[in-house]
């Protein structure tokens, strides 16, 4: 089984907890977060260690100042990544959510998302919440100060949480409902209803016997 159909086998998404990592800049667009010579593979697999690539490390190869490279963003398990406005930009490309979290983004805080990004993040399981521009910015400076603190991201009480702090947040409610109810992995829900996608197909005259 792999890493992605564990996931979807977990379902409802109600609370993600990780250890905080800031990633500032307006208009992040999806080639910066996984270049495009990197989308060569017939499968996700590895694009955890391409995130953020070029931004990442120099043309030698040798690793740049980067939140990624920052030791204190290397603790182990889930992170939450906090980002500002028009994250996700660019391209549609699915590799950008996948990259992430195979880097160990499980929830995104931010400014704004652009609308295909979110869209894949949430067919994976991916909560990208919003919040203002005043309690994002506040949210990466105490990060920066302590990232020793998870960061929760509830989507029940739609809240951000460190520490004894908590914001309020946002996102589009079929979304969220999606992500509650556990219905965000369409492809797994097909799946599950397969005898009743069969037992519609025979009785369509035009598909017959090719539902099988």
């Amino acid at each position: 089984m792999t890493d992605q159909a564990k996931k979807s086998a977990l379902l409802p998404v109600t609370r993600v907890s990780g250890r905080p990592i800031p990633l500032p800049g307006n208009d992040i667009d999806t080639d910066r977060i996984i270049p495009a010579r990197f989308m060569t593979a017939i499968t996700f697999d590895g694009l955890g260690e391409l995130a953020f690539r070029d931004a990442r490390f120099g043309a030698d190869g040798k690793p740049i100042e980067h939140p990624m490279n920052d030791p204190r963003f290397q603790a182990k398990g889930p992170r939450v990544a906090i980002v500002n406005k028009n994250f996700g930009c660019g391209s549609s490309r699915e590799h950008a959510p996948q990259a992430m979290w195979r880097w160990g983004v499980q929830a995104l805080v931010g400014e704004s998302f652009a609308d295909i990004f979110f869209g894949n993040c949430v067919a994976m399981g991916i909560p990208c919440v919003t919040a203002s521009e005043a309690d994002v910015t506040a949210l990466q400076r105490a990060v920066e100060a302590d990232p020793s603190q998870d960061l929760v991201v509830d989507l029940d009480a739609m809240t951000a949480t460190r520490g004894g702090t908590s914001v309020p947040v946002s996102m589009p409610e079929g979304a969220r409902t999606q992500l509650l109810r556990g219905t965000w992995d369409a492809t797994r829900i097909l799946v599950d209803a397969l005898p009743k996608v069969r037992e519609t197909a025979d009785r369509l005259p035009y598909v017959g016997g090719f539902a099988r």
